[in-house]
């Protein structure tokens, strides 16, 4: 039941992407990625430590043969800046021969409080790094209409965010999502739909995937977990079960109780 995931040209065993950055140390990013069981990881080409103080290199711990790479432009504020990002991580990764040189994760923030896409920037970047050839994933708000927008402006996937960055408060807006998948996937049910940031716990991936998404989308709450690396044991069951859920089907929701055992042949007693 757990088929792989197709993002554009791209297919990924799971449903699961992770980020790289905020581990304590590169070693323990290396194992929390591989107990994840994800096989994309992105990296963030704007602010990523190539070389930490021990002198080890990210990609000691990231094997690109490995893990096929999505470069993200954070910390850009403004299309231009994304754009520029967008194209040193296409060469950056071009270099090493990965497959994620062809796509990007596009963040284009509105403010350093929030960390909320900026829609208007966000829009411009998807249209101007869709005509550069990119197959663009695009971080956005829970908004339909702006999702409905970047996916026609030619965005490969809309990841709407559950919450703030790093926020851990998990998916605020349920309904919104479920809007968002119903104008993403109305007549293209096999459109990514992928809910990027504000998890906190095993628990929000579940909850997401069990709303219908393609994939979950993390990096803090498993590099800033007490335990990460059983944090990310926990973050690779819950996509698995909550996309088990989603494909069983949950039962209705009922304001009043329904009795559990069949209520046909039930014995009656008759009065003497």
């Amino acid at each position: 039941m757990l088929t792989p995931l197709t993002i554009g040209t791209h297919t990924l065993s799971s449903r699961l992407i992770v980020g790289t950055g905020k581990y304590a140390t590169y070693a323990q990013m290396g194992e929390a990625l591989e107990r994840s069981g994800a096989d994309c990881v992105t990296v963030a080409v704007r602010r990523e430590r190539l070389i930490d103080a021990d002198g080890k290199n990210l990609l000691d711990f990231v094997d690109p043969k490995r893990y096929t790479i999505l470069p993200n432009t954070a910390g850009c504020f403004n299309a231009e800046d994304a754009v520029r990002v967008a194209r040193l991580g296409r060469e950056i990764l071009s270099g090493l021969e990965n497959p994620g040189a062809d796509w990007v994760k596009l963040e284009c923030l509105a403010d350093k409080r929030t960390l909320l896409p900026d829609p208007v920037e966000t829009l411009q970047a998807t249209e101007q790094l869709v005509a550069d050839g990119f197959q663009v994933l695009v971080y956005s708000t829970d908004d339909p209409v702006i999702a409905k927008r970047l996916k026609n402006a030619g965005a490969t996937s809309v990841m709407p965010a559950g919450s703030p960055i790093g926020s851990g408060q998990g998916v605020l807006n349920a309904n919104n999502i479920r809007i968002c998948l119903e104008y993403l996937k109305e007549g293209d049910p096999t459109y990514p739909v992928i809910v990027d940031a504000g998890v906190g716990a095993a628990s929000d991936v579940a909850a997401a995937m069990e709303l219908g998404v393609d994939g979950v989308l993390l990096n803090t709450a498993i590099a800033h977990a007490q335990d990460p690396l059983a944090m990310a044991d926990a973050m690779r069951l819950a996509c698995e079960a909550g996309r088990l859920s989603w494909l069983s089907g949950r039962i209705p929701k009922r304001l009043y109780a329904t009795a559990s055992s069949p209520e046909e042949g039930v014995i009656t007693w008759q009065p003497n």
